[in-house]
This record gives C-alpha cells, sequence and structure tokens, in this order.
C-alpha cells in the first residue's frame, strides 16, 4: 500500500475505530525500524525497536545510567584487568520458551563480531568470549578496556538454538540487500514479544507474560501498536485526533499546537545526538561533481569555506525553531571529551569562504550531489535544503536527492555517496565510539561509517590506544589530541545537537531519554 494510503487508512480508522484500552500503546514516529535482526545494523529507530524484544547484558535506563539487564553484576577479574566477568541472571527464557544461558551470550557476541554486523565496531577490543559455567561469562579484551561495558548497551543476546535452527548464525548483510529468517522474526527475552509485523506500516507487540522484570519495572502496557507515519502533517494529525498516544519526533513548528491542546503534553530534552554533513575527501576525482581529474573536497581550503558559509544560527532560528543546539564539533556536550571550545560554531562569513575558493582555484563554483534522509532526523530534509542554499552563497551548486532511511544509510556504508547527512547518537558517551566508527581508517572492523576517505595513521595509533589505556587521565589527554587534528583536518561539518520533543497524551507518564531510546516497560499510565 502507498504511504499516502497508508496514512489516510490511520486517519480513518480514528473515527471507525473504539480507541484502545489503558493498557496499550500507540506509538508513532516518522521512520521504521530497517530489521529485526539485532546486530544488523547499528541505528537508533532499529535499536528502538529492538530493546521492546531483545535485551543486552546491561543497559541505559530513561535517565541514561547503566543498570543491569541480562547481567546482574561484572567486573574485572582480580589479577587480570584484561577479562571481564559477567554474572548473569537466573531463571530467564526466551520467548520461545527456552532457557538463557551462557551459551547464548558468547553465540550472540561472537555473531556480533562477524563481517556482515554493523556492531562489530563496538567490539574491536574483544579478543575471546567464553562461558565459565552456565551463568557465567568472560569477555577478554585486547589489553585492559575500562570502558568495555560502555559498548555492550546495544549488544542484543539472541537464543543460539533458535539462529541455528533458522539458519541465522550469521547476522544478515543489510547493506547488500540481503534478508533472512531473523530480519522478519524474533525471539528475545525482552518485555514485549513480537506479534506482527508489516514493514513501513504496522508493527504489533504484546507483554511477555514470562518477563523476568515482573516487579522491578512498571510494566503497564499490555500492548504496543507501532505506526511509521512519515508524513509529518499525518502524523501530527494522528496525535491530535486520539489515534495516536505517543509521538517521536512531533514536527518544531507543530509543538506549540500540540503542547496548547486539550490531553496533549510535550516533554523536552537534549539529544545525544549531532547532525553533521560528511563529504569524501580522499578520492582523487568525484564521479557526481562537475570538476573533471580533481576532488574539490580533497582541498582543505574548500572544506574550511563550507564550514563557515553554514549559518548554523540560522538553521537554529529558522528551521528548528529554536529546538536545536548549533555545534562545532561533532561530538555531543554528553560525551567524554567534549569541551566548549572544541563545541565553539565557527562565525558565518561569506567573504572569507569565497576568497578561500578563489584561492583554492574554485572562484568560479562548482556542482555536486548531497544526498539527504528525509525520514530518519529531525527535519532533515528542510536542514539539507537550508544547506544547499548556504552553499550556493559562494558558487557552489548542490543537487538534492533525499531518499528514505532504508535507501539513504547503503549509501554511506557501500561506499556510493560523495556528500551526504549523518546523525550519529553516542550510546558509549565516550569520544572513542565516534573515533571508531567515524574517524578512523576504514579497514577491517574500524570506520565502518567513515565514508569521507579521511585516513591518518597517527590518529589511528591513538584511537586504538584508548581501548587499552587504563589511566583516565592520559586517556583523555589523547582524546582531546585525536579531536584537535579532527577539528584541523575538518573532517566532517556539523550542524547542530538535536533536542527531542517527545509529545503524547496527559495520560502517560514518560521522561525523555537523551538516547532517544522510550523503553517502554518503565511506562506507567496516571
Amino acid at each position: 500500500m502507498p504511504r499516502n494510503q497508508i496514512a489516510a487508512a490511520i486517519l480513518a480508522a480514528a473515527v471507525i475505530a473504539p480507541l484502545a484500552s489503558a493498557e496499550t500503546l500507540r506509538w508513532a514516529r516518522s521512520g521504521d525500524s530497517l530489521t529485526l535482526d539485532p546486530h544488523a545494523q547499528n541505528e537508533g529507530t532499529t535499536h528502538t525497536v529492538a530493546h521492546q524484544i531483545y535485551e543486552p547484558l546491561l543497559h541505559r535506563d530513561m535517565a541514561g545510567q547503566i543498570v543491569p539487564a541480562l547481567a546482574t553484576s561484572w567486573a574485572t577479574v582480580p589479577g587480570n584487568p584484561n577479562v571481564w566477568r559477567f554474572t548473569l541472571r537466573e531463571g530467564v527464557t526466551f520467548h520461545g520458551g527456552e532457557a538463557f544461558t551462557a551459551d547464548d551470550v558468547v553465540f550472540s557476541i561472537k555473531r556480533a563480531k562477524m563481517e556482515s554486523s554493523d556492531m562489530k565496531g563496538l567490539l574491536t577490543s574483544v579478543k575471546d568470549v567464553r562461558a565459565v559455567d552456565d551463568l557465567t561469562v568472560d569477555i577478554e579484551t585486547n589489553g585492559a578496556n575500562p570502558l568495555l561495558i560502555n559498548n555492550l548497551t546495544n549488544l542484543f543476546i539472541m537464543d543460539r538454538g533458535w539462529s541455528e535452527a533458522n539458519d541465522s548464525a550469521t547476522p544478515q548483510d543489510f547493506a547488500a540487500g540481503e534478508t533472512s529468517f531473523a530480519a522478519a522474526n524474533t525471539n528475545g527475552t525482552g518485555a514485549f514479544q513480537l506479534v506482527s509485523r508489516t514493514p513501513d506500516e504496522r508493527t504489533v507487540f504484546k507483554a511477555n507474560p514470562n518477563y523476568w522484570g515482573k516487579g522491578q519495572f512498571p510494566l503497564e502496557v499490555t500492548e504496543i501498536i507501532f505506526t511509521p507515519i512519515q508524513s509529518a502533517a499525518t502524523r501530527v494529525a494522528a496525535l491530535l485526533s486520539g489515534e495516536v498516544d505517543f509521538v517521536q519526533d512531533v514536527p518544531v513548528q507543530d509543538l506549540g499546537r500540540v503542547d496548547s491542546a486539550d490531553g496533549l503534553k510535550v516533554v523536552k530534552a537534549a539529544q545525544n545526538r549531532v547532525i553533521f554533513f560528511g563529504m569524501n575527501q580522499g578520492k582523487a576525482d568525484l564521479e557526481t561533481d562537475s570538476v573533471e581529474g580533481a576532488n574539490p573536497f580533497a582541498d582543505r581550503r574548500v572544506r574550511e569555506a563550507m564550514n563557515i558559509a553554514i549559518n548554523r544560527e540560522a538553521i537554529q532560528k529558522v528551521v528548528m525553531r529554536g529546538q536545536s543546539d548549533p555545534t562545532g564539533v561533532i561530538m555531543p556536550p554528553f560525551v567524554n571529551g567534549w569541551t566548549a571550545e572544541l563545541g565553539a560554531i565557527p562565525a558565518n562569513d561569506l567573504n572569507k569562504a569565497k576568497s578561500l575558493m578563489a584561492d583554492a582555484g574554485y572562484g568560479d563554483g562548482f556542482s555536486v550531489t548531497l544526498n539527504c534522509p528525509n525520514d530518519r532526523y529531525i527535519n532533515d530534509e528542510a536542514i539539507c535544503q537550508a544547506f544547499v542554499g548556504m552553499m550556493g552563497q559562494i558558487g557552489i551548486t548542490v543537487n538534492l536527492d533525499s531518499k528514505p532511511k532504508a535507501q539513504h544509510f547503503p549509501t554511506i556504508q557501500n561506499q556510493t555517496t560523495e556528500f551526504y547527512m549523518l546523525g550519529w547518537g553516542v550510546p558509549t558517551f565516550d569520544s572513542h565510539y565516534i573515533f571508531n566508527f567515524l574517524v578512523h581508517s576504514r579497514e577491517g572492523d574500524r570506520g565502518p561509517w567513515n565514508n569521507t576517505g579521511y585516513s591518518n595513521a597517527d590518529v589511528d595509533s591513538m584511537i586504538v590506544s584508548l581501548e587499552s589505556e587504563t589511566d583516565l587521565a592520559v586517556r583523555d589527554a589523547t582524546i582531546g589530541k585525536i579531536w584537535n587534528q579532527v577539528q584541523q583536518d575538518i573532517v566532517y561539518l556539523p550542524v547542530h545537537n538535536q533536542v527531542l520533543n517527545w509529545s503524547m497524551a496527559n495520560n502517560v507518564a514518560f521522561d525523555v531519554q537523551p538516547e532517544d531510546q522510550p523503553h517502554f516497560k518503565y511506562l506507567s499510565f496516571q
């Protein structure tokens, strides 16, 4: 069914269908999960759906604090700082009735390290994982890694037997367009079980009757009906009409109308996510530009000109209606390594930008294609449109190509885009996560989302050293050195940190989670 027909059907249902019971949560947002395979995509909405069904060893609660999940305790082994020992929760079963054991943890972590997994970049320091007994697991790292646990909060545990029996022992290769049983079916330990799913239309969950967390969480939601609604106007209309109870991404221009509507409220908080543009500065010649035999992005003067041509304050005021935090670094303030100096935005200076373009030999400008998502970040396409106009002021004609995230992200992963928008959340709350995915040379398990062609051997070495540096003062100093180099080289063009505006019915009691991860087992009805 086409998206416009889906949207119309949603609104029609509000008129002809009775409202759901108080235990049913009707949830909407602009985009859907890309896959149900929990290791196939390291993407926010995909993790949001997975968190309802699957669980990691430990996770971040609604305040963003690390708390026990499938592991009840963890610590390095005395005398061996290279080994973390996890004590697992007793009496946990998967939705299919299988007992949860250490064997499932070993299987899942090894699965997440496979080539087709998009989670492998979180596990680059892991040397081995082994079961000590049924309820104890050791994870050995290449050198002491005091922050290993920060990398595990979105690392979901699957049942080994179920996965192997259904030809899903290997993660779905999403970027290659592969499908698999685990991409459409689930068997987790989480608070909710999958009932039905039609991608991009509707996913239904029901409460897990055997969930281990009974008595520890409110668990007031007995059913979740998730409806992706790409159209902003339709999404708002569904909320205002009472057809949905909870919307994560009401457009900024409609926040006042929603907040003043009877029976609705808006809850705001800063998000641990930054929005930026990436450009391939490593190619000898771009395919999507008008320059023959050269790559204008390879010239630092061009990158600097583009950086100072972005009017971040105008984007904040006009496009985001004040609901953003302009920044000069691809690191949110939540993250270890952030400083006000790094976050300061460069002055918007068109005269200097034009001079830099002329000095680089591009006084007459050039044209290039920009790839942008239109259903992933807050006002993503509108930000790209504003950016196009700003680049035009210094002679760069940007041809905008906007697509849904399901088509956009593979262009980055497969390196078929040369200029693109990306947003990056930092679940570890540490700079290493950004460096390992976005800055390190693209080789092996490292740099999987670095589509810039940027490669600096000294920076790579420092990034790897962060995984085993136990002196936190030394580690922080190294983080500072890396950021200084990244900023000097203008690897990316930062725009702003997102601000979250969760909109919901008044009877829903739910705090905003800084990673934009609504764990619905915490939700209560008033």
